[in-house]
């Protein structure tokens, strides 16, 4: 990896940890160089505004969800719900090593009214698109328009992210004996739940 690949690789890598912490509004660009050995202006250099750098940290995050579909999609030998099944269960898994990610989507949820009006790139959107084709192809009965597919989709990647950023709270509100048995029994839950939803 050259050096400004390098450079790069680490103000993002810090940026999605402090938008996932701050959210994008809570975040400076100050306060990302701050904890790196660059300057604002050298972020700036390489990314030319905190617009752009948040875009770029969600279109890493687009492209490994993507990246990991594929591979659900090559490691899969079922068709339909079961492939549906592995591919939400293959992101949960993923998702639980990387919180700050989950943590950032939910946020990104939660803080883009403002932008939303002015967006013209939605960096999520083939990774959701993608889902919404496997919901159909689990079940065309149940899901026979987009919207419906999406409708399911949403709701089972919202109980896994909304699991996963509770961990802090979970566990101090009732112990981290208690959440570890909470964690070793989600994913089972969430096959229930994905069965279920299909239908």
């Amino acid at each position: 990896m050259s050096e400004a690949a390098d450079t790069r690789q680490q103000f993002l890598s810090v940026a999605t940890r402090l938008f996932a912490e701050r959210g994008f509004y809570g975040t400076s660009i100050a306060a990302i160089a701050d904890e790196l050995p660059y300057t604002k202006q050298a972020l700036l250099h390489h990314f030319g505004s905190k617009e752009k750098l948040y875009g770029e940290v969600l279109k890493g995050i687009s492209d490994q969800l993507m990246a990991e579909l594929e591979a659900a999609r090559d490691a899969t030998s079922g068709e339909g719900s079961s492939a549906l099944e592995d591919t939400l269960i293959r992101f949960y898994r993923l998702l639980e090593g990387q919180t700050h990610k989950t943590q950032l989507l939910m946020r990104e949820l939660l803080d883009n009214k403002h932008r939303a009006t002015s967006a013209n790139i939605w960096y999520l959107r083939p990774f959701l698109e993608s889902l919404i084709a496997l919901a159909k192809q689990a079940s065309p009965s149940t899901f026979s328009s987009d919207a419906q597919a999406l409708i399911t989709v949403y709701q089972l990647l919202g109980a896994m992210n909304y699991f996963l950023v509770s961990e802090p709270t979970l566990s101090q509100m009732f112990g981290e004996e208690m959440y570890r048995e909470l964690r070793s029994g989600y994913e089972e839950k969430l096959r229930v739940l994905i069965s279920q939803a299909i239908g």
